[in-house]
């Protein structure tokens, strides 16, 4: 396939790119390059590659970028809460109406194949902390990122068998991510608390009885990949979350498997009562419907990220070039 990835330069599009290329596609990617594009360095001079220098909010780029193309995979945004709530307008702008307006270009040039990256983060708060919830939940978003991509979900969905009914929609609900990406990222949980203890033998944790999932990046981008090549009977019109029902995590779970890596490390926990995001979710859908499992888990991601660190491959991991 002739594939637009949109955010190709980023965490998980870099991870996915490389993958993509692998499968035998033609990878089209569309960045402004926030964050550099050294991550792109190992495909640039790949046959089946193509960059397109600009902002996903320009239309006339994006216009062009979709001319030839099969399938969109959509990961431009401004991503996280901390980046959202720094600068909400341009987190509307990027991560909402950008987003329509890729959607209806797409459904111009004939892309029949579009994935949204949305996220678990929708979920909000569990109202019942025993129980697990799913792709069928309600949304309950409390920050300004997942508001963003609850309301392109519902656009998406709105007329997902409606007359445009020839481009299959699929939104991906991703846990956590962690784990070693082209674009690294220090400031992802699993990522960060591994640094932090390492580095600065201290970590500081907040509200260490919430629950979260974690899936790796090279798991995220796997997740993609099957879904593009699925048929459109399993995920047109369909929300998948992806991650693994076996890797929903308190953070005081996670320091105790890093400790070993830093025994010497001093770590606090600060204990909050509340905290508006706390969710334990359940994978078992696109398991079942698309035979997807994780390959890696919290644990070896862990020990990556260590020896990451640890052999000094990168020079400065504290930088703000590895953060949102």
């Amino acid at each position: 396939m002739n594939i637009l990835v949109t955010g190709g330069a980023g965490y998980i599009g870099s991870t996915l790119v490389q993958l993509l290329l692998a499968r035998g596609h033609r990878v089209r990617v569309l960045d402004s390059l926030l964050h550099t594009g050294h991550s792109l360095l190992g495909v640039w001079a790949h046959p089946g590659f193509e960059f397109v220098l600009n902002d996903i909010r320009d239309r006339k780029a994006v216009r062009n970028a979709v001319v030839d193309i099969n399938a969109v995979v959509h990961l431009a945004a401004i991503v996280g809460d901390p980046a959202c709530a720094r600068q909400p307008h341009l987190a509307q702008e990027v991560n909402l109406h950008a987003s329509l307006a890729l959607l209806e270009e797409s459904k111009r040039a004939g892309v029949s194949s579009f994935v949204f990256a949305s996220t678990c983060s929708n979920y909000g708060k569990m109202s019942d902390p025993n129980q697990c919830v799913d792709e069928t939940s309600e949304l309950r978003p409390v920050s300004l990122y997942a508001q963003t991509k609850v309301e392109v979900e519902r656009a998406m969905l709105e007329d997902a068998n409606g007359p445009d009914g020839t481009m299959k929609k699929t939104v991906l609900r991703f846990a956590t991510v962690y784990g070693v990406s082209p674009r690294m990222r220090f400031d992802l949980t699993v990522n960060e608390f591994t640094l932090d203890l390492l580095t600065k033998k201290h970590l500081l944790v907040f509200g260490e009885q919430f629950w979260r999932p974690y899936v790796h990046v090279r798991d995220a981008a796997r997740a993609i990949e099957i879904v593009l090549s699925a048929d459109a009977e399993s995920v047109a019109g369909q929300v998948f979350n992806v991650g693994s029902t076996r890797e929903n995590y308190q953070k005081q779970q996670l320091v105790e498997l890093m400790r070993p890596y830093a025994p010497d490390a001093k770590i606090e926990f600060m204990h909050k009562d509340e905290d508006p995001r706390d969710y334990r979710v359940c994978f078992s859908k696109i398991q079942q419907r698309l035979g997807f499992d994780i390959t890696l888990d919290v644990r070896k991601g862990i020990d990556e990220v260590a020896r990451l660190v640890r052999q000094g491959i990168i020079a400065e991991p504290a930088s703000s070039v590895y953060r949102n």
